[in-house]
């Protein structure tokens, strides 16, 4: 590990293997890439172990242990740290002083966050807060399947084709027009088709992929979920 990439894909190392970290190490790892996970608790690294490429228990806020497990040959280097923001900011630190080509790091509060962003992480996500913002949205929603928070101004959602859109096609509801927003895929039983055309016809149960304005989505949802 950390010798630079293997076949196509990228090297991870996970730094904090707790319910975020472990899920998002496993998840690096079903997509065909390799991880390294670590943790100071031989319990979780131990839980961990067969599950991921290679597992280590060390103090991430130690310099010389990171610099001995060649943390900056990894491509990428995720911060997952929960509890401790001490030790995150710490690491988070000393993993970019390492050189680690792209550091990602888990904020617990928009203070922790803010000053992971003036320390110079590439980038700062909040798990609890943005899962949250999606359930949310899915609760209120009825066709809502996913939303993805792009900025404070643009989104991605994911939406059923509900049964008063059935066997209308783009043109006929021309999103961009009345809404500012895009159908950029729709996902059918049979695959999905990217960029569809304005005489794709829709189908109740298909899957819009739209991207536009946060106003402008939350407009189309509303719209249809009342016709």
């Amino acid at each position: 590990m950390g010798k630079g990439t293997k076949g196509k894909g990228s090297q991870f190392c996970v730094i904090g293997l707790g319910r975020f970290g472990s899920s998002l190490a496993k998840e690096l790892v079903h997509l065909g890439h390799e991880v390294l996970g670590i943790d100071r608790s031989e319990e979780l690294v131990d839980d961990m172990s067969s599950l991921l490429t290679h597992t280590v228990c060390a103090d991430s806020t130690d310099e010389e242990a990171l610099r001995s497990l060649g943390i900056r040959n990894f491509d990428c280097c995720i911060v997952a740290i929960g509890g401790d923001i001490q030790a995150s900011i710490m690491t988070a630190i000393l993993v970019k002083d390492c050189g680690v080509k792209k550091v990602v790091v888990k904020a617990v509060t928009e203070l922790h966050g803010r000053v992971l962003e003036k320390l110079g992480a590439d980038r700062v996500i909040y798990p609890e807060r943005d899962m949250g913002i999606r359930v949310a949205h899915q609760l209120v929603s009825p066709n809502l399947l996913d939303y993805i928070e792009l900025s404070s101004d643009y989104s991605v959602a994911e939406l059923s084709v509900p049964q008063c859109l059935s066997g209308k096609t783009l043109a006929d509801i021309d999103p961009r027009k009345r809404y500012g927003c895009s159908i950029v895929a729709v996902n059918k039983p049979n695959g999905v088709i990217i960029a569809p055309k304005a005489e794709q016809v829709l189908e109740e149960k298909d899957i819009m992929v739209i991207i536009g304005t946060n106003d402008g989505i939350e407009s189309f949802e509303k719209d249809v979920s009342e016709r």
